[in-house]
């Protein structure tokens, strides 16, 4: 499943919008067909359980392969193939029900049922990689297909065997992990989601809205409205803050804990390898952030002035259209919108808008007990689910490009086995940006004056997110791993460093005295066990890298495209890079991509200065 990094929920009715259905493979988590599903999960298990036992797959002495590890490698990456296969589907369908109602016991208590099945693979996968790396991929490769064919995979799984702790303490802590993190992290998912607060709107009405629905009116074209929303916001997140610091302190100890059982030298390190992605990777690409902040600060100033703000944006106004942009984009608008962009790449893309949408793969309203934000997850065959909330905007257009972009994906993994297609979260979101750009690209060109200038700032507001913001956020979690190591921390620390981290990032830029100290309360990215925030920033600025390539010489880059997606479970960060002819050790890579935001900050200057 792949999120996206910011919400930006809520305008239309949600039964004027479509839900997703699942009903053609399951009717419900009551439906024979899914009770066998889960009968399937549990027996599958167990199988597999056998299997490593009777072929003796853990931990050995290292010794030259034979035929008979041949054999065995290949019956346990079919096993594990097949199962991760039909546990996928199983998972998926779970999901659809417990993310778009919250309140749904009965899909919370399966979801707890598949989690306690599943803990009991994750120590077999720790088995293998420590029974590959004994034997060695390449010597394996000689005897074993399906180890040939599953190489770059191993090779990571075998890299991983230097990070794991004992076999008995792996299978302890896949065990208690759906006890702890997980539970976590599900709690904050709840209670997030079921909240909800009182608006006291413009026009004198106070609305009850759910959280979502609130957070979506920081789009809102009326500034009064976004500042209702804003204040709103500042009375309802703590209410849920002490639940939230509990998940947090218990997510991130543990994190901290196990990653030291591993050997990992800190969380980022056990980051960078879980995302495919070397120090000296990651190094240049924040050199090269750390040098755009100025720009962005600049950006926001200009924005401010045209929002009569001063020279300084407060926070309720980020996200704002400019005055004079369009209020509202139906739903059929939004669609068309896409449906264009993405023709004007032609192939399967071409198509997909309707395919999603005739599919009923997409749950695009807002409501209460569904959660924020916005993602994609592959479903059955080359078919995904889209979760959206949707908000009326040319943002929440953009968002649908983007996790249709994700969907897109999906299809050219589909004919990859389940281990194939595991894609890093920096190489997942290749095809998301590199969609959202078509979208943004498409109209620059047909656009001009005013509408350009729009456009534009929609864009930029995108890209103050996936840079500026996740700076913040890296910050922020950065200090919280550090903290975490000594003891646990409160609701009014985590403010504190909420609002030193997003002082650091934003700078004279933002109204320091509306910065957002419960960030770190809404946002589910930090409720994992290591940096969930940081690959959004990579995959906006490899998006972009990408699209360079492909302006320069269209039909080339249409040739090795499709590809290149389907391998990005294959291979790692770098050798997806050099494969469109980056290095992405370089920083000038990642400038060169940040000058394509600089350009189009320069324009909207441009612009700004004529219609002002």
């Amino acid at each position: 499943m792949t999120t996206t990094e910011d919400p930006t929920p809520a305008a239309p009715l949600d039964d004027e919008l479509p839900r997703w259905s699942v009903a053609d493979v399951h009717e419900s988590l009551e439906a024979r067909s899914f009770r066998e599903a889960m009968e399937l999960h549990q027996a599958s298990t167990a199988r597999l359980e056998a299997l490593f036992e009777q072929h003796g797959i853990r931990a050995i002495t290292p010794r030259a392969v034979t035929a008979d590890d041949g054999r065995h490698a290949d019956e346990a990456l079919r096993a594990l193939n097949e199962f991760n296969g039909h546990s996928d589907i199983t998972e998926a369908t779970i999901y659809a029900f417990l993310t778009t109602d919250t309140f749904d016991e009965k899909a919370e208590a399966t979801m707890g049922e598949f989690s306690m099945t599943s803990a009991r693979v994750r120590p077999l996968v720790a088995r293998l990689a420590e029974w590959v790396k004994a034997l060695g991929v390449d010597a394996l490769a000689t005897v074993s297909t399906e180890v040939a064919e599953h190489h770059g995979p191993l090779e990571r799984l075998a890299a991983r065997a230097e990070h794991q702790m004992s076999e008995g303490e792996e299978g302890l802590y896949a065990e208690l992990a759906t006890t702890g993190s997980a539970a976590w992290e599900q709690l904050q998912g709840i209670v997030t989601s079921q909240l909800t607060a009182t608006v006291p709107m413009p026009d004198g009405t106070t609305p009850e809205m759910p959280m979502a629905a609130i957070r979506g009116l920081a789009s809102h074209a009326d500034a009064a409205v976004r500042k209702a929303a804003y204040d709103a916001e500042m009375q309802a997140w703590p209410q849920v803050a002490a639940v939230c610091a509990a998940a947090m302190n218990g997510v991130k100890g543990e994190a901290n804990i196990v990653n030291a059982r591993r050997g990992w030298a800190s969380p980022l390190d056990a980051s960078l390898f879980a995302n495919s992605v070397t120090r000296a990777t990651f190094d240049a690409m924040q050199q090269a952030v750390t040098d755009s902040l100025p720009d962005f600060r600049a950006w926001m100033r200009a924005k401010a002035r045209l929002h009569g703000d001063g020279d300084t944006l407060p926070w309720w106004s980020l996200s704002a259209p400019l005055p004079f942009a369009p209020a509202q984009v139906s739903w059929a608008e939004g669609l068309e919108i896409v449906r264009r962009a993405f023709a004007s790449f032609g192939g399967p893309l071409a198509g997909l808008v309707d395919r999603a949408v005739d599919g009923r793969w997409i749950d695009a309203g807002p409501r209460a007990g569904k959660v924020g934000g916005a993602f994609c997850m592959p479903f059955v065959d080359d078919r995904s689910l889209v979760l959206l909330n949707w908000s009326g905007s040319v943002d929440s257009a953009q968002t649908t490009a983007h996790e249709l972009g994700h969907a897109y994906h999906n299809t050219q993994l589909a004919h990859r086995t389940p281990l194939q297609r595991a894609v890093p979260m920096t190489l997942a979101e290749t095809a998301s940006i590199f969609c959202e750009t078509l979208v943004v690209e498409e109209g620059l060109r047909r656009l001009e004056g005013r509408d350009r200038l729009a456009l534009l700032d929609v864009d930029l507001q995108g890209s103050l997110q996936v840079v500026v913001d996740i700076r913040s956020r890296f910050i922020f979690e950065s200090d919280v791993f550090d903290r975490r190591q000594r003891r646990t921390l409160g609701v009014s620390e985590l403010n504190e460093m909420m609002l030193t981290a997003q002082a650091e990032a934003y700078g004279d830029g933002l109204l320091q005295s509306s910065a957002h100290p419960h960030m770190w309360v809404l946002k589910p990215h930090y409720y994992g066990s290591n940096f969930y925030n940081w690959p959004y920033t990579y995959g906006l600025l490899f998006g972009l890298g990408l699209f360079a390539k492909y302006e320069e010489d269209p039909d080339r880059f249409r040739m090795h495209y499709d590809d290149a997606l389907s391998r990005a479970g294959m291979n790692t960060a770098e050798e997806l890079g050099a494969v469109f002819g980056f290095d992405v050790t370089d920083v000038g890579f990642w400038t060169a991509s940040l000058d394509v935001i600089r350009r189009r900050m320069h324009a909207y200057g441009t612009l700004a200065a004529e219609v002002a």
